[in-house]
């Protein structure tokens, strides 16, 4: 288990007890995926909420694909995994970076009929509805959900899986940094430091705090 300082809030615990009675829920799965360029790597996270621990989320999987891999070929592979969850069955949340390159290729799970919520990383200080749908958040809440996560135990990882270790590293290392026009940005440590675990993390959370229990937002898909 990754090191934690601090024991679940009362608010994750009313929530296990409210989960605790009658039938128990279907599984929900968190999904987020950090898309890479060139020099970066695309990164899917998979976070697994089950009752009566609603609330709580096991780091289920992280992958990060070859540099270079084409995206169609992330799509069917995230698309594949996606209906594997659906046979359980289960509901399924996708968080996808719409920042740069991502509105294309928010476009290709369109075309291959999945729904997903578009997120763009910004550095402001709101969050905003974006104009083609998702939301434009700033990078900093992002980082700082699953700082507070992995603090509070919300998030709970072994180190069994692979790239946990390497997840903590890339947010360990991120700080903030300040600009001349008094606006503040999270970035890794050195030049060259990979922050995809990290984002495809914190989107998956960001979107679960999102959606709260049983509740749905609008570019999510139930499956």
């Amino acid at each position: 288990m990754l090191e934690n300082t601090m024991e679940p809030s009362e608010y994750q615990r009313r929530i296990s007890r409210a989960y605790g009675r009658g039938s128990p829920p279907k599984d929900r799965y968190f999904l987020g995926l950090d898309l890479g360029q060139a020099n970066d790597y695309t990164a899917l996270a998979v976070l697994r909420e089950s009752g009566p621990e609603r609330g709580l989320y096991d780091l289920g999987k992280l992958e990060r694909y070859d540099l270079g891999t084409p995206y169609p070929e992330i799509v069917a592979s995230v698309k594949a995994m996606v209906d594997k969850l659906r046979e359980q069955p289960a509901i399924v949340y996708l968080a996808v970076d719409a920042t740069g390159v991502g509105r294309p290729v928010v476009d290709l799970f369109d075309e291959a009929g999945l729904s997903v919520t578009p997120i763009t990383f910004t550095s402001g200080h709101e969050v905003t509805r974006g104009e083609q749908g998702g939301y434009n958040v700033p990078k900093r809440d992002l980082v700082s959900t699953a700082k507070v996560a992995l603090q509070t135990r919300v998030l709970r990882s072994s180190p069994e899986i692979p790239l946990a270790k390497v997840f903590r590293e890339e947010l360990l290392k991120f700080r903030v940094k300040i600009s001349l026009k008094g606006k503040d940005t999270y970035e890794a440590w050195r030049e060259g430091d990979h922050d995809d675990l990290v984002m495809a993390v914190a989107m998956a959370l960001w979107v679960a705090g999102q959606v709260g229990p049983g509740v749905a937002i609008v570019e999510c898909h139930y499956y």
